[in-house]
Parts: structure tokens; sequence; C-alpha cells
């Protein structure tokens, strides 16, 4: 348990220091983790307005954050390039995101098409009814994609990492209101980038 608590600890650091060095990057992160944490509570009473917040509102601030704000040069705080950092990534880089992404916004298209989704379900007869029925898929993809990436965790990695990288990502709303609360503060100070002080320490 102590080695799987380190492992998800190094995982949570290394995600930190090279792809959330931009304030406001860190501030949409923020907006996003509060967010997911309404989301994990729709879970509840509401799965498919979970999926529909948690994407919608998570995951659009959330990569909004990375792909228009966040540095893509040469890392000189950690001393890497965007490159070295992409391939060693253990979750989601930006070509798999952009593989997920694809997938989210083409199924609002595919069940305009295909209501019934090919036979598989009751097809939606209002409105209401549709939108219900995209939170319900996007809800599954996000479950989805967490238990594929997973899984190939555990093939071209080991399983502690795959568990590791998982439990991460649940706790990542939790974590990014305690590391990221104060962001918005220190942006409109007028700090861009965050000094990162702990890399040097």
């Amino acid at each position: 348990m102590q080695t799987l608590l380190q492992q998800i600890r190094q995982l949570q650091w290394d995600d930190h220091r090279y792809y959330h060095q931009c304030r406001i990057n860190q501030t949409l992160h923020l907006i996003s983790a509060i967010s997911f944490l309404v989301a994990y509570a729709l879970l509840f009473v509401d799965p498919a307005a979970a999926g529909i917040v948690g994407w919608l509102v998570g995951m659009v601030t959330r990569q909004s954050g990375h792909i228009f704000f966040e540095p893509r040069g040469y890392d000189t705080i950690n001393d890497s390039s965007y490159d070295h950092k992409e391939s060693i990534k253990v979750g989601f880089n930006m070509r798999r995101k952009a593989i997920l992404i694809s997938v989210w916004l083409s199924i609002p298209a595919l069940l305009y098409f295909s209501p019934d989704l090919f036979g598989l379900i009751k097809p939606a007869n209002s409105f209401p009814q549709y939108v219900h029925d995209v939170g319900l898929m996007w809800l599954a993809l996000g479950a989805g994609g967490l238990l594929f990436r997973t899984l190939h965790l555990f093939v071209i990695r080991s399983p502690l990492c795959g568990v590791a990288w998982a439990c991460k990502i649940l706790l990542d709303p939790i974590h990014n209101v305690q590391i990221y609360w104060a962001s918005p503060i220190a942006l409109l100070r007028g700090q861009r980038l965050d000094p990162l002080d702990a890399v040097h320490s």
C-alpha cells in the first residue's frame, strides 16, 4: 500500500511540474476540479447529468488549459523538451487526447443519426431524452477510457503503474483543488507562470 501511495504521489508531482506551469491552466484546472466533484456527486442521483457536467465543463476547461495556455517549447525548469515529456507521459498525451476528444465529439452526431444506437438502446423521442442519452454515452466513454488505459498500463508497464494511474485520475479533482486554489490569486497578481520552486529545492 505504501508503494502504491508513493507511486500516486510521484505521478501527481510529475503531472504538475511537467504540464501545469501556467497559472491560467492551473486556474482552469481548479474550475475543472470543482465541476468534477459536482459530477461525482451527481453520479448517485443523475448519472447522465454527471456525464454532461464532467465533459462539457470539466474536460473542456481542463483540456483548453493544456491546448491553449501551457508552454510547448523547451522546459527550462525541468530541463526537458516537450517531445520528451510527451513520450514519457503515463496517461493521455496530446495524441491520445486528440483521439479521445474526437470520439467524444462524434457521440452526439452518432446518436442524432442513429437514436437507437443501431438497436442497442431505446431511441429517444424528445430532445431531453436525446441529451440524457448523450450524457450516459459520455459517462461510458470516460469510464471506458479510464479502464482501457489502466489495462494498457498493466501490459506495457506494470499492474502497480496501472492501478496508481487510475487512482491518480480519480483523485485529481481533490488534488487539484488542494494545489491550485491560490492560482487565480497569483494570476491576478501578474504571475503568468508558476516558478515551481520545489523543482529546484
